[in-house]
């Protein structure tokens, strides 16, 4: 079945600014809305309705995805939550779908957005040119998902280190001229690689691919 559209959630602004450049990469044709909350527990707060509203008239051709940070919490648990909300309003997911047809796709960036932003350091050295092309190779940032003490702060040392920022990260401006130069294929970190392969499945239905 062709995907005509897709309702996208995510937790903050900058999120909403990088996948506003990026989504159309990897949906192609497509259509798409992301809709920006102020912050994660606004946006697990008013998901529960907003899911029961769309159970009463979303469309075969529509997908609904939600995206948002593990930050501190269990990523299990958070995925499991995220499932919970979406069958209780009465809207299979890709997890659990209905005779192989799903409405909701449930995502989680592993730990922050910054995290994507490791995973493609080509991206990053096109928007700020200064910063060391090494810094992947380096042991503490090899793993973008794994990055230890929040990979807000370590993107805003790196920055910082190469000159920008000084008086602290922007992160929707960051989040426009990092996610301008992004290639989605080429990101090395496992979450958005996981929300890259559910998008694309939606491209190709939508292209009449197999």
């Amino acid at each position: 079945m062709s995907v005509e559209h897709v309702e996208v959630f995510v937790e903050e602004p900058s999120m909403e600014a990088a996948l506003r450049l990026v989504l159309p990469r990897m949906l192609g044709d497509t259509s798409f809305e992301v809709y920006p909350h102020q912050c994660k527990d606004e946006l697990l707060m008013r998901l529960p309705e907003r899911l029961r509203g769309y159970a009463s008239w979303l469309p075969e051709t529509w997908r609904i995805v939600v995206v948002v940070d593990r930050d501190d919490d269990d990523c299990v648990e958070l995925k499991r939550k995220l499932e919970s909300l979406a069958l209780e309003a009465g809207l299979s997911t890709r997890s659990s779908p209905k005779k192989k047809v799903y409405a909701v796709v449930n995502r989680v960036a592993i730990e922050e957005l910054e995290a994507w932003y490791f995973g493609d350091w080509d991206a990053v050295r096109t928007a700020y040119p200064r910063v060391k092309p090494t810094v992947p190779a380096q042991a503490r940032y090899r793993d973008p998902d794994g990055i230890a003490g929040g990979t807000w702060e370590a993107f805003e040392h790196v920055l910082k280190n190469a000159g920008y920022f000084k008086t602290g990260l922007r992160k929707i401006e960051v989040a426009r001229a990092v996610g301008e130069h992004m290639v989605p294929s080429r990101n090395l970190s496992r979450s958005f690689q996981s929300l890259r392969i559910a998008l694309s499945e939606m491209a190709s239905a939508n292209s009449g691919a197999p």
